[in-house]
């Protein structure tokens, strides 16, 4: 039995970042950048109006009359110059006219027919968009960075088209078990309903993956083999159940028979302990406990930072963060302890019943508060670390 992080140190080993590829903008949404990209402009590209007013040439007194010449909009520049005791209307976005310095806001002078008269007061703020005060042409959006909305409306305006990103990882889910069916069928009277593909393809996708849930496996060689078989292809291949010592837990019985290279087998937590991983074929392989939460949980942990890997994100495990706890806890055992608890204004509380198989206490936590093994006691008040879920 290993560590949480030894595991972790075997499961980057087996993966590495994917290939690298060009997808349209408006498809780069979630995808890791895979290269630095620069603009290919100034924004603005020229000095423009930050407001609705009049475009003017120097700094004119207050109750000065000015002509207007002429108008600016966005899209729309006005063609001549301003020059002193002159102004063209301007609309926000517009470019500026050459000779204009400032812009006087609408709400600052009266205009009769083709003159304006500027109020007793007129601001200080010159009201222009300086040409390159967002970004200049040349400057980075650095690599690997995992693309927001934001983002991608950035890259927009640096008028760019084409986003260089990570492939994503294409994980294959296999659910193991002649226990289980499919959500919608009748089970029979000694089965229940297949729950854990699901919660793993929406972590997975979550996290950038690609996941597909293939047929159950059922409790025969014939079956695993043949299931297995449609996994090829797949990046990375996830078991669910089948891990552990029983005599019908065939993944890890029959794995290095059909052609899985083991890494290692067993780990030092709570909820997981029964978790293996390796090589099958050209694809990373992971087994993960039967119990729902326990196969959530080492998804969050374990997979999920293999799948930053993969997109070129480096090694690190999931992040954590910290809060006090609200309530006492016992002292902790020897393995690493994954415990559901609620994050609420006094701080963090652990769930009352952490038994493995009890989905809807994780559905009900939100965070999963990390015991170290042998961790001693904790006061309410202390600060604890915490995986977000």
């Amino acid at each position: 039995m290993i560590s949480v992080d030894a595991a972790l140190g075997h499961l980057f080993a087996l993966v590495a970042p994917l290939e690298v590829e060009e997808v349209p903008l408006a498809q780069a949404a979630g995808r890791v950048l895979a290269r630095n990209v620069a603009a290919g402009r100034d924004q603005p590209p020229f000095d423009a109006s930050a407001m609705d007013g009049y475009a003017v040439a120097g700094t004119p007194a207050p109750g000065s009359v000015l002509s207007v010449i002429g108008e600016a909009a966005a899209g729309h520049g006005f063609p001549g110059r301003v020059a002193p005791g002159e102004a063209v209307r301007i609309f926000t976005g517009a470019p500026l006219p050459e000779g204009a310095s400032r812009v006087i806001l609408q709400e600052d002078v009266t205009r009769a027919g083709e003159r304006i008269t500027l109020g007793e007061t007129v601001g200080p703020s010159d009201n222009i968009r300086p040409m390159g005060g967002d970004f200049r042409k040349g400057e980075v959006i650095p690599a690997p960075r995992r693309l927001r909305p934001a983002d991608l409306a950035l890259l927009a305006s640096m008028n760019i088209a084409r986003v260089p990103v990570h492939r994503r990882p294409e994980v294959a889910l296999i659910a193991t078990g002649d226990e289980l069916v499919m959500p919608g069928e009748t089970p029979g009277p000694d089965q229940i309903i297949a729950s854990n593909g699901f919660g793993l393809k929406a972590l997975f996708e979550s996290h950038g993956a690609v996941a597909r849930l293939l047929p159950i496996a059922r409790d025969t060689r014939a079956s695993l083999e043949t299931v297995l078989g449609l996994a090829t292809g797949n990046d990375l291949i996830v078991t669910i159940g089948g891990a552990s010592v029983g005599d019908h837990d065939l993944v890890a019985r029959l794995g290095p028979e059909l052609g899985l290279e083991r890494a290692f087998y067993k780990v030092a937590m709570r909820p997981g302990k029964p978790l293996m991983a390796g090589r099958m074929g050209d694809a990373a392989m992971v087994g993960l406990p039967g119990n729902p939460v326990s196969a959530m949980v080492c998804g969050q942990v374990f997979i999920a930072p293999m799948l930053r890997k993969m997109q070129g994100l480096g090694e690190a495990r999931a992040p954590r963060l910290t809060a006090r706890l609200a309530a006492p806890l016992p002292a902790n055992g020897p393995r690493e302890h994954y415990m559901r608890a609620r994050l609420g204004p006094e701080g963090i509380t652990a769930e009352d019943r952490q038994d493995s198989s009890l989905l809807s206490i994780l559905a009900h936590a939100d965070a999963l508060l990390v015991r170290p093994p042998h961790d001693g006691e904790r006061a309410a008040g202390e600060v604890v670390e915490y995986l977000p879920v």
